[in-house]
This record gives structure tokens, C-alpha cells and sequence, in this order.
């Protein structure tokens, strides 16, 4: 991407983690994911922005809402948040003909320490792949990183769905693993958008999806966490777009 079109996503990266850290102040026990949809919805409309989920390939709603075993992609509904649950909260703002996309994972009331170590290693994973993004490097030292991290704590790494490609379009077609993946050999070069967004579980990455097409959960119903940024490859490393 040009110079230009990495100003233009900056400004939606920064909406769409801004959207997110308003809906995030609302979790405690008690509060629907429908109310967390509604803050970041308003949000994104209220600074120009388009939620880049609403309507997408049929999506309902303006952010994806993951509770404890779902793996990713679950619905805003009517589901009230308990104590001692993990959210994970997937926010992406289209403005000025660009996308910028991320989540993160978040503790609601009193969580046990087991799921509490999971989200801040899966933090952590996200952080060292960045890190590890680098020109002239292949695209899969990110998995590679990811999974040689996971693998110490005994968790399993999500493979099925993957960071991507993104700029005018939501997914581009490029393909980020967070697994270590020889297949994929993408050079990693300077101008280069996409995500990077680990999946960790607290048992196996198998999965089954919901009849609504769209809620992915662990298929041993054991509780999973996930954090993505938006990243733009500079001459040096990796410069993170999704900043509030």
C-alpha cells in the first residue's frame, strides 16, 4: 500500500480500537452482548465509520462477540454476561474507502487464574509475532513464533482461521497462519498490510460452527482467547495501526 492509503488506515485502525475500548468498558456480569454491539455500533457511526462486519457475507450485527469456548465470529444477542467469563470482543471500522481490524479478549468479573493466564499468554503470543515481523522474512515466522510459544503452556493454536490480508478490501486474499505452516512463503516486504490475530486453547484447535453459519467453538468446549492488531510492514519491523 501507498503512503496515502496507510494514512487512510491508521484513522479507521484507530476507530475501530477506540469502538472497541468504549464497548469493553461496558463488561460486568450482567450486561448483554447485544449493549456491547450497540456502543461499538454508535461508536463507529458517530466518527464516520462503517462497521465493517454489518451485512458482511450476511453478518447481523456491527461486532463479533466470543464467550469463553467460542473460538471466533460469535453473534450479539440477547446472552447475558456472567461473572468469572472471558469476552472476546472483534471490532473492524471501513472509512475513507479502507479497513482497520482487531480484537482482544477481555476478564468479566472474577476470573479463574487458568483462563486468566491464557488471555495474557495469548496477548503475549500476539505481541512476539509482531515483533518478529521483519523485510525479507516469510510470512510464516509469525506462526512459527506463535506456535513455539503456545506449545510451552500446552495449548492448542487455532488453524483453521487466520490473520489476512487488508486495505480497500476486508480480507485480501493474503493468508497469515499462526501455526508453523512451511507451505506459506510469502516474502514479507515493506508497505505490506495485514492482520495477525492468534487463537489459543485451553485444549485442542478442533472446532465445530454453530447452524447460524458463523459461531466457531472449540470442539471440547474448553475455553479459547484471541487478540489481533493491524499492521503495516515498515523497513525495519512492524508498525501497529490499531492503536486508540
Amino acid at each position: 500500500q501507498d503512503a496515502e492509503t496507510i494514512e487512510r488506515m491508521r484513522i479507521a485502525g484507530r476507530i475501530a480500537a477506540q469502538a472497541m475500548a468504549e464497548a469493553a468498558k461496558l463488561i460486568a456480569p450482567g450486561v448483554t452482548t447485544d449493549e456491547l454491539d450497540r456502543v461499538a455500533h454508535e461508536f463507529m457511526c458517530d466518527h464516520g465509520a462503517y462497521p465493517s462486519t454489518l451485512g458482511y457475507r450476511g453478518f447481523p450485527k456491527s461486532l463479533c462477540s466470543s464467550l469463553n469456548e467460542v473460538i471466533c465470529h460469535g453473534i450479539p444477542d440477547s446472552t447475558v454476561l456472567k461473572d468469572g467469563d472471558i469476552v472476546n470482543l472483534d471490532v473492524t471500522a471501513y472509512i475513507n474507502g479502507v479497513h482497520g481490524d482487531n480484537n482482544a479478549t477481555y476478564l468479566c468479573g472474577e476470573v479463574d487464574e487458568e483462563s486468566a493466564l491464557l488471555v495474557e499468554r495469548t496477548r503475549e503470543a500476539l505481541n512476539r509475532a509482531i515483533k518478529a515481523v521483519k523485510p525479507g522474512r516469510q510470512i510464516n515466522i509469525i506462526g512459527r513464533v506463535i506456535e513455539s510459544y503456545a506449545k510451552r503452556f500446552g495449548y492448542g493454536v487455532v488453524r483453521d482461521f487466520t490473520g489476512h490480508g487488508i486495505n480497500s478490501s476486508f480480507h485480501s486474499g493474503l493468508i497469515v497462519p499462526h501455526y508453523d505452516s512451511p507451505h506459506h512463503t510469502t516474502d514479507i516486504k515493506p508497505g505490506m498490510t495485514f492482520t495477525i490475530e492468534p487463537m489459543l486453547t485451553l485444549g485442542s484447535h478442533d472446532y465445530d460452527m454453530w447452524d447460524d453459519g458463523w459461531t466457531v467453538v472449540t470442539k471440547d468446549r474448553k475455553r479459547t482467547a484471541q487478540f489481533e492488531h493491524t499492521l503495516v510492514v515498515t523497513e525495519t519491523g512492524a508498525e501497529i495501526l490499531t492503536l486508540p
